[in-house]
């Protein structure tokens, strides 16, 4: 009885559940329901709101093409009309000539545009409007305007011969009293009908055409009298495409181009430059970038005073813009804007923005700042020298910043600081700066070389007879000593703040150094750079080729403490490896290096084995470099035939870190026979170090004959029996199983088994 209560409990407990699952389910589908209806409704109402578009549209064609029709019947009106004034004037002047011996006075006679006819009489003699011999006023009203021009001559031929001593017409003459000519008061006239009816074509007009219109829109904006008006269509024009593509803007742009040729500085300050400001807070980026490309195409037509003024206040309110192509237009068109400023008094304001526009999280603005905007701050500034020593305050302001990587004081950890995203990127583009500047600071080098006999026979690289002069120390060179005295000691500093798994921007830094050889030729990098690396990771240096002023600078790099040569091994020898006798013709001396430092077990007599964790790194740092893969793999294949144990278990590990770095073609015919080798050492610390370094290879490659290899040397392990080697093997695959393939995974499952 007992176990059917309970059964019944329970029985009533799932029913209770799966009622109050069916409720819930209830309530999500009224839920869903009341959803689907809201989408309907929306739906419903969307639908009508584009039906009613599509017959406002259709509305709006009509009016389109009825607009055509007028506009054309018009023009046909107007050239009509002018064909038969210019008949009627003939007539007249014929009349007149026949005539002009007898009569002293003339008749004036002006046709405006609203058809309306005036006469008016002149005496010849003294050319003063008489106004007791008013002019005869044939106003037409609207019925009269409709009368043709040959009947409006004739009437002016027989009023002017009613007079005593009437003389000739002459049609068209100029007032005396300030009004301006016919000809001008026609053109006016066009203008004021164009500037009235743009405003009301442009907006029947298709977006994809509305560039057609932008003559007349000029025309008007340069010839209309009323500057209220003139802000009008200005404003019309900046206003003419909603959301512009590339083309539309540079089209838009040329036509203010030319309308600032055409108008002069004070029109393009008080006219076209406030519309700029008016838009730089506009709802699309569209907008927003064709002024940021304006400041930088208007600046030549306005006053110097304004450039750096009113022109700079935009851009740097551009700078600011959350649309990445508005800062970029922002960046490229203050380079254009530099070599119009009148004067130097805005430069440290400029710099500023140059510095905020490198840190930008943008690529692309960041890559039209160092192409574009760092080279022409440096040639309209002429700065270098300030420009660098803020570029390294940054670089190592923006690590020291972050937090440590351990709170325990004195430890290595202690030391090394952990970036943020942000801090990481600053750092990274501020060395990629670091870089383009190198070209400026060569030329400036050579420039102001205090040796010029040496130096014109040089060309472009440092020749050790003048590194031999150099270190006589008896004249200052201060552009060439920035290198090996502020340069290189930032770099080592920023080095030793920078964690392991910083490849990135260590690899920034290696490429720098690289560029720095490349450059600077090498004569420096024997002389200069490799005695300033190596005094930097604590070993002895030549510093022969240095002034002796500057002996202290360079052996103040020294580490002085067992954590600062922990820190050295860590953090500068990658950068001495890689950078600095990685260059192209300092292999053999790498490869000679390398050898004393894995081989003969130490550059120094007494090498710590605590170090050899930090020298293993900075060899797989060496490996992200594939050129050096060769040498790497030779001088290893030594240490695993080796006699000394502590050297094949350094090979091993250093088999399992550049497994990440190599393909499977080098994983094959390089590291699995390695790995062979040294998993069939009778030292048990060797073959299980071996077992580790087949667990990196079967984490990083599928290919079948590389895994099938992997499970051979796996059977050979697990056939010793040793309980220590078993362990090894499912520890050493147990992290391959998310990686690889399903062959190897059943056989990692079956040795756990």
């Amino acid at each position: 009885m007992l176990q059917e209560k309970i059964a019944m409990l329970r029985e009533n407990e799932s029913l209770l559940k799966a009622n109050e699952k069916l409720n819930h389910e209830k309530e999500c589908l009224l839920k869903n329901k009341d959803l689907a209806d809201g989408q309907i409704k929306a739906l419903t109402k969307s639908s009508e709101a584009l039906q009613k578009d599509l017959k406002d549209r259709e509305n709006l064609s009509q009016s389109l093409e009825r607009y055509k029709e007028e506009i054309k019947s018009l023009r046909m009106e107007m050239e009509s009309l002018k064909a038969k004034n210019s008949i009627a004037t003939d007539a007249l002047d014929s009349r007149n000539c026949g005539k002009e011996s007898i009569q002293g006075e003339e008749n004036v006679v002006e046709i405006h545009e609203d058809k309306t006819v005036i006469s008016h009489q002149v005496d010849t003699t003294s050319g003063v409007l008489e106004n007791q011999d008013a002019p005869l006023l044939a106003c037409q009203t609207s019925d009269d305007s409709m009368k043709k021009p040959e009947e409006v001559a004739q009437e002016l031929l027989i009023s002017s011969s009613s007079e005593n001593g009437t003389a000739g017409n002459v049609v068209n003459a100029p007032k005396q009293n300030g009004e301006p000519p016919p000809e001008e008061s026609e053109g006016l006239g066009t203008i004021q009908i164009l500037s009235d009816a743009l405003p009301k074509i442009v907006p029947y007009v298709l977006i994809n055409h509305r560039e057609e219109l932008l003559p007349l829109i000029m025309c008007a904006i340069e010839r209309h009298p009323d500057s209220s008006t003139r802000d009008s269509l200005t404003h019309t024009l900046f206003n003419l495409i909603k959301r512009p593509d590339e083309q539309q803007r540079r089209i838009i742009m040329d036509a203010c181009v030319n309308l600032a040729k055409n108008v002069g500085e004070m029109r393009t300050e008080t006219e076209l430059l406030p519309q700029c400001w008016e838009q730089i807070n506009h709802t699309y980026e569209e907008r927003r970038l064709l002024v940021a490309q304006s400041c930088g195409e208007l600046a030549e037509f306005v006053r110097p005073e304004i450039r750096d003024s009113l022109i700079l206040s935009i851009v740097q309110q551009l700078i600011e813009d959350s649309g990445t192509v508005v800062r970029d237009a922002a960046a490229h068109n203050l380079a254009l804007l530099l070599p119009l400023f009148p004067n130097m008094d805005k430069y440290f304001k400029v710099e500023e923005l140059m510095f905020q526009l490198v840190c930008d999280p943008s690529g692309v603005v960041v890559e039209t700042t160092l192409k574009e905007l760092v080279p022409a701050v440096i040639n309209w500034g002429n700065k270098l020298d300030h420009i660098l020593r803020i570029l390294l305050s940054h670089i190592l302001g923006s690590s020291q910043r972050c937090p440590p990587l351990s709170g325990v004081e004195g430890s290595v950890e202690s030391h090394l600081h952990v970036l943020g995203e942000r801090e990481r990127w600053n750092v990274d583009v501020l060395l990629r700066m670091l870089t383009e500047l190198l070209p400026f600071v060569h030329q400036k080098a050579i420039e102001t070389c205090p040796f010029p006999t040496v130096s014109e026979s040089m060309g472009t690289l440092f020749s050790t007879s003048l590194l031999e002069l150099y270190a006589g120390g008896h004249v200052e060179w201060p552009a060439f000593e920035w290198m090996h005295i502020d340069c290189f000691p930032s770099l080592i500093q920023l080095a030793c703040l920078l964690p392991q798994k910083e490849d990135n921007l260590r690899n920034r830094i290696t490429k720098f150094l690289l560029a720095v050889s490349e450059r600077f030729g090498d004569s420096y990098l024997t002389h200069i750079m490799l005695p300033v690396f190596l005094v930097a990771i604590g070993d002895n240096a030549d510093l022969t080729f240095f002034p002796s002023t500057i002996h202290s600078v360079i052996k103040g790099l020294r580490p002085k403490t067992a954590i600062a040569e922990r820190l050295a091994t860590m953090c500068v020898l990658p950068l001495l490896l890689a950078g600095v006798l990685g260059a192209p013709y300092k292999h053999e001396q790498l490869v000679e290096y390398l050898r004393n430092l894995l081989v003969q077990g130490t550059v120094k007599e007494s090498q710590p084995t605590k170090r050899n964790a930090e020298i293993v790194d900075a060899v797989r740092f060496l490996c992200t470099f594939e050129e050096h893969h060769g040498m790497i793999f030779n001088i290893l294949w030594e240490m695993v035939v080796s006699s000394n144990i502590e050297m094949k278990i350094s090979a091993a590990n250093l088999l399992k870190v550049i497994v990440p770095y190599i393909d499977a073609k080098v994983a094959s015919t390089h590291v699995l026979p390695a790995l062979v080798t040294l998993g069939s050492d009778q030292n048990l610390n060797v073959k299980y170090a071996s077992i580790d370094a087949f667990g990196a290879v079967a984490q990083h490659f599928k290919n079948d004959m590389i895994v099938d290899k992997i499970r051979v040397q796996m059977d050979a392990f697990l056939e010793d029996g040793s309980h220590e080697a078993t362990i090894a093997v499912v520890r050493a695959l147990v992290v391959a199983i998310p990686h690889t393939t399903d062959k190897l995974r059943d056989y990692i499952l079956y040795a756990s088994s």
